[in-house]
């Protein structure tokens, strides 16, 4: 019997089988945490998913309340009710809804902590409750740098804001445009734009012609900054039946008009003047056509027709040939503040498509030195600004569909909104980020 146990005892090949059984709990073991690890995380992410969204959602609130916070909680719980990314219950008292003070460039902030507590599978079998996982977010609105003195309103997938030619712009502000097409800014030619900033709801093709600080391609489209301003009766009490056509020509070159006006057009024949002051001059459903001088001091230029309650109506445009020339400057109080020249929104988009053209109803062109103060404003046309031009465009922005620069226009001092001049600033939007 000893020596049987003895062989027992001296016999290897049972070995593998002895370590293995004790090994058994380990590698049990590790694979049941390993699992508990990956489900943790995962869960861990979903949560963490669900608070970066919530916290988006309450900057939003936040941004459209104008900083306020009374309702930022249940803009919070509706995104969370709304994604359902954890399909998980939060834990009593979440979640919690904090807002850090601003700093820097971060304005609205809003902090949100998420808890929820999942039972792990292998985990649970060695712990009194489960764990409970935690997912902290905070989102703010950054502010993107930028003024801009040029703006197009073109709001689809064709191009904005195109220059040509030999057509150089020079300003101390930026161009944006709601274009959200892939190329929405074009350069072409050897056209040259230098500018501050180069923003679009689409992309933006970097171009040697255009000569910025700053590229914002997919940035938040710009709201219509004058949206709410629109002719009232105010604006056509002067308009008889059938307003009169004014043409500028030998016999009363030189006319100087105060304190407002209403004609059918309006017609400036070359080598004359006309100064239009003090006041607004409406234009009842005809255009403006400028071949001499045009000078509107502390006036405003108003396009529209008469008929306000129609929801369509015949709008005229404005155009200026070779030799034409305007100074105009807005006025710095009433209604019409800033505003130097206004085209009623009701007026036909001449291209349908919203393909830019060279054909534009709307024309600034030619040799004209043009000083402009103020807004010129065709938010449903084009705008060109064409030929060999010498403009002064102090404390001017440029409000349309579409803005095409051609030929060799030369804008000298094109710089943004001033201090005292009635304008609003057109700055860039805030974004909503994840900020730690």
């Amino acid at each position: 019997m000893r020596n049987i146990f003895r062989e027992i005892w001296e016999d290897k090949r049972g070995n593998s089988l002895i370590i293995a059984g004790a090994a058994l709990p380990l590698l049990l073991g590790s694979a049941g945490l390993a699992t508990d690890t990956i489900q943790w995380a995962l869960w861990k992410r979903e949560l963490q998913r669900a608070a970066d969204s919530a916290a988006i959602a309450g900057v939003y609130d936040r941004q459209a309340a104008k900083g306020g916070t009374s309702n930022t909680l249940a803009a919070v719980n509706k995104d969370l009710t709304l994604n359902q990314q954890t399909g998980m219950t939060l834990e009593a008292g979440y979640p919690v809804v904090t807002f850090p003070a601003d700093s820097g460039s971060n304005r609205n902030q809003v902090n949100v902590e998420l808890a929820v507590k999942r039972p792990l599978s292998f985990s649970a079998m060695f712990m009194d409750s489960a764990p409970l996982i935690r997912a902290t977010a905070r989102a703010a609105a950054v502010g993107s740098t930028g003024e801009f003195c040029v703006l197009s309103l073109q709001n689809n997938s064709k191009t904005g804001i195109q220059a040509t030619g030999n057509a150089v712009i020079n300003m101390d502000c930026g161009m944006m445009t709601n274009s959200t097409a892939i190329n929405a800014a074009a350069g072409q030619g050897s056209s040259q734009v230098i500018a501050t900033t180069l923003a679009a709801a689409g992309g933006i093709q970097q171009s040697s012609n255009w000569q910025v600080q700053t590229y914002q391609p997919y940035s938040p489209p710009l709201e219509d900054p004058y949206a709410d301003l629109e002719p009232d009766s105010s604006d056509t009490s002067t308009c008889p039946n059938n307003p009169p056509n004014l043409t500028i020509n030998n016999s009363n070159d030189g006319l100087i008009v105060n304190g407002g006006a209403c004609y059918g057009s309006l017609s400036i024949n070359s080598n004359r003047s006309l100064t239009l002051q003090n006041g607004t001059y409406f234009i009842h459903g005809g255009g403006v056509n400028v071949q001499g001088t045009l000078n509107l001091i502390n006036a405003t230029l108003v396009l529209s027709n008469k008929d306000l309650a129609a929801t369509s109506a015949t709008i005229g445009s404005l155009t200026m040939n070779a030799s034409g020339q305007i100074n105009a400057t807005a006025p710095t109080t009433g209604k019409w503040s800033g505003m130097a020249i206004y085209q009623d929104r009701r007026a036909t988009d001449n291209s349908p498509t919203g393909n830019i053209s060279a054909n534009s109803p709307n024309v600034i062109n030619g040799n004209s030195t043009n000083k402009i103060t103020g807004v010129v404003y065709f938010p449903n046309q084009q705008l060109t600004y064409n030929g060999t031009g010498t403009g002064s465009a102090t404390c001017t922005q440029f409000v349309a569909k579409r803005i095409y620069w051609s030929g060799n226009s030369g804008i000298n001092n094109f710089t943004k909104n001033c201090v005292m001049k009635g304008m609003t600033a057109i700055t860039a939007p805030l974004k909503v980020r994840l900020v730690a």
